[in-house]
């Protein structure tokens, strides 16, 4: 009788990665990044494949509402992802909306809660002042790498060196990290986007990876302190209802 090893068994009955699902994922990355709808061509040369592919993942995508055309036949995010959304992270969506409408009104800044994706700190949601003639957009799914500006330090600084070093192996514990857990709050400036500044505090969640609750802005005359210590107070306002 013929015996096939383990590592042969287990490499057969592994299932391949599915490129059309993997291509649709990508498609609704690179139009929630665009900065504008996207015609049909420019997505498809986003994608790296032909057109007639790109209309094919556009077709089954829009079926499910997850991106729409425009009357110019352009291609942007549908209604359908807002209704995936309300189910990540519901808890601390839930939790964090009242107080980042308490932080966006009373400092008249974008307040917003970030968290840990893979090697991106990513918006989770959003909340900007209600009087206002010019805040700064930070649109849910925005992303940037988890160890530059003020959430990530923040998220770094509720681990220690070690245990960040061993869930995200090459990322670089940052030395900003330290401080932020001396103070309760980080701060960044002209980092991700040059012109903006951001402070953010952690989150702990249970059972979770940390996030961030931040605030974005141009420029201010509040006292960074207060702003850092109000966000540390939110998000230990959050964390008790998370607990």
């Amino acid at each position: 009788m013929n015996r096939i090893g383990h590592s042969a068994l287990d490499a057969s009955s592994q299932p391949s990665a599915s490129q059309t699902l993997s291509r649709g994922i990508r498609a609704l990355e690179i139009l929630a990044d665009a900065q504008q709808p996207l015609t049909i061509a420019e997505l498809a040369d986003a994608l790296g494949v032909h057109r007639s592919v790109a209309y094919r993942i556009l077709r089954t995508l829009e079926d499910h509402s997850l991106l729409m055309r425009d009357d110019a036949g352009r291609v942007q995010p549908g209604p359908g992802l807002a209704v995936l959304a309300r189910g990540v992270s519901r808890d601390l969506q839930t939790a964090a909306l009242p107080e980042l409408t308490m932080l966006a009104n009373s400092l008249n800044m974008t307040a917003f809660v970030a968290v840990w994706d893979h090697q991106d700190c990513t918006t989770l949601v959003t909340v900007e002042p209600r009087h206002s003639a010019g805040t700064v957009a930070q649109h849910p799914g925005t992303r940037h790498p988890i160890n530059a500006g003020a959430p990530g330090i923040a998220i770094q600084s509720a681990l220690s060196e070690e245990s960040w070093n061993s869930l995200a192996p090459g990322l670089g514990y940052r030395t900003e990290a330290t401080e932020a857990r001396r103070l309760g709050y980080a701060a960044s400036h002209d980092e991700v986007i040059a012109g903006l500044s951001s402070l953010a505090a952690p989150i702990r969640v249970p059972g979770g990876h940390p996030a961030a609750i931040a605030v974005v802005y141009i420029r201010t005359s509040q006292n960074q302190d207060e702003v850092g210590a109000a966000l540390a107070a939110s998000a230990a306002r959050i964390e008790s209802q998370l607990n």
